[in-house]
């Protein structure tokens, strides 16, 4: 659930989930740097070879409403990390590595995040998630990248045949601002639908 400022500004939690070097940074980066969503300054560690270390940060807006927007460390080694960092997600972007032999590292991501806010993820009974989740296939430009056919087999066998697939490029920014704000604007639609159900919304610490 998004908190509110004192001026009333609601502000929402995005987060970008997926295997390591599979374009997470990279596609915050165009959203910061190309796009001009994002605003203040793109907080990011990352070690020697350009991986997170924890996640990387930056404040997007969308009319008149808030992103806090983050990236999870990919590597196995971080799986605490990447827990803290997904804990009050309002929406998710699970960026998929399109390289072949990234396969199992996707699975393994893919899985993970279902161990961890599997419920939220879920259709219920109206067909609605509480958290929306949205699947950027990223790094199409590869010479063989992974068939959407084959990843939306293994969306459907996760059950999560919802969750819409955009085909991106990170680096250059092929369908990145697509992806994020389709996260953002179902956000947004969840929450007013969780209003008129009699829902509060917390104060921004």
């Amino acid at each position: 659930m998004p908190s509110r400022r004192a001026d009333n500004t609601l502000v929402f939690k995005v987060v970008f989930w997926g295997p390591s070097m599979g374009g997470k940074t990279c596609a915050l980066e165009w959203i910061y740097q190309k796009e001009g969503l994002a605003s203040g300054k793109l907080q990011s560690i990352t070690d020697p070879t350009g991986r997170t270390l924890f996640f990387d940060r930056v404040v997007a807006k969308v009319s008149n409403v808030v992103f806090q927007t983050y990236t999870v460390a990919g590597q196995r080694r971080h799986k605490y990390q990447r827990k803290t960092v997904l804990k009050g997600s309002d929406a998710l972007v699970f960026v998929w590595d399109s390289s072949s032999d990234q396969w199992e590292e996707n699975i393994f991501s893919l899985k993970e995040l279902l161990n961890f806010y599997g419920p939220k993820v879920m259709p219920g009974a109206d067909g609605n998630t509480e958290v929306p989740l949205v699947l950027m296939a990223n790094k199409r430009d590869l010479p063989n990248p992974t068939p959407i056919d084959k990843i939306r087999e293994v969306l459907n066998a996760a059950k999560l045949s919802n969750v819409l697939i955009y085909e991106t490029i990170a680096i250059t920014g092929v369908n990145v601002k697509r992806a994020f704000v389709f996260s953002a604007r179902e956000a947004v639609l969840r929450h007013y639908m969780r209003l008129q159900s009699g829902a509060t919304v917390p104060k921004a610490e």
